[in-house]
């Protein structure tokens, strides 16, 4: 079965053909990353604007790679929640005129789901249940996945994601958007036990994130705590910049490793997966690898091209729904 993927949720502009959920036959992705790196964040309007120039020649990218013909798709699947609404509907735009032109089904599906299914794509058997960790710029969610096509969130942030976190840090410390890799880089050469910052747990035995007040205590160190100051990082050293960062990434670290190994206990689940762009992130996959194994429970996470928002991880789950029968109407909105 082959199923055409659209992704425009965020700031990327993807297509994929994926067949029976596993071979991906191509998957193309459109950054925007050039465009909104000046602004130090993701512009909604620059981005819808990006999608709608974009969105068609992706998409005849992702079949003529693909080398099938429209005629052989089998159904369109769409991510239509959650993420920056205007962009959604460029997508899920795209998706239904295919749908009604094809005479194809249409299948929506979850953003944050299809990170999860990501794993399935590259691992032959995951067994369920499993906790899943989706950490990403706009989110930090924790599921307790039953089946691929059956989630149950469980714990999520109630202020900054993780990933916005590294974004807001780095332009503390003078560093170019998106901030995750380069301080996932320049990490290595800190210590991350220079400096104690807070790690946010909430109540006991909460599943919830929260990585606002880590990002503040950043700033005051940085600048003290006097908001008119303005920081002076240009009198920091690199290896001063190098501790902040390993320090601060290990708090973050140390929090999400904390809560998903608590969640796959109190659930006796048989996996953990991880996905999202933060999932590409060395320190997190090592401190997870290490506790997952002290603990004898499977860790997945897909290859760091899936990590990102692509389609492919779309068409991969929407497979899943097409043979349980979970069509959408053309008329079904997008969700932020």
């Amino acid at each position: 079965m082959i199923i055409l993927g659209i992704e425009t949720s965020c700031d990327e502009t993807s297509a994929a053909v994926v067949e029976d959920g596993k071979n991906v036959h191509s998957n193309i992705v459109a950054s925007q990353q050039d465009l909104h790196s000046k602004f130090g964040g993701v512009v909604p309007e620059i981005a819808c604007r990006a999608h709608t120039d974009t969105i068609i020649t992706v998409i005849d990218k992702a079949i003529t790679e693909a080398n099938i013909k429209m005629g052989d798709i089998d159904a369109i699947s769409v991510a239509n929640t959650p993420g920056l609404i205007g962009a959604l509907l460029i997508g899920l735009t795209a998706a239904k005129t295919l749908s009604w032109i094809l005479k194809k089904p249409l299948i929506t599906v979850n953003h944050l789901h299809a990170h999860i299914y990501a794993s399935k794509i590259e691992y032959e058997i995951i067994e369920y249940p499993a906790i899943s960790l989706v950490v990403s710029g706009g989110h930090t969610s924790l599921f307790l996945t039953h089946s691929e096509t059956n989630y149950e969130s469980v714990g999520g942030t109630i202020d900054d994601a993780a990933g916005e976190a590294f974004d807001k840090v780095g332009k503390i410390l003078g560093l170019d958007y998106p901030a995750g890799p380069e301080i996932d880089t320049i990490s290595q050469k800190g210590n991350e036990k220079a400096i104690r910052f807070p790690r946010s747990y909430l109540k006991k035995g909460s599943l919830d994130f929260s990585f606002s007040g880590l990002k503040t205590a950043v700033l005051y160190h940085c600048m003290g705590q006097d908001s008119r100051n303005t920081p002076e990082i240009s009198k920091l050293t690199d290896q001063e910049i190098a501790d902040i960062a390993a320090s601060f990434q290990e708090a973050v670290v140390d929090v999400l490793v904390d809560k998903t190994i608590f969640a796959a206990t109190k659930f006796s689940t048989k996996s953990i997966i991880i996905g999202g762009g933060v999932a590409c992130n060395s320190r997190l996959r090592q401190r997870l690898t290490d506790a997952a194994k002290r603990r004898d429970i499977p860790l997945f996470y897909p290859s760091k091209k899936l990590c990102m928002d692509n389609a492919a991880m779309v068409a991969g789950l929407a497979f899943h729904k097409y043979r349980e029968k979970k069509f959408s109407r053309l008329d079904v909105e997008a969700m932020p």
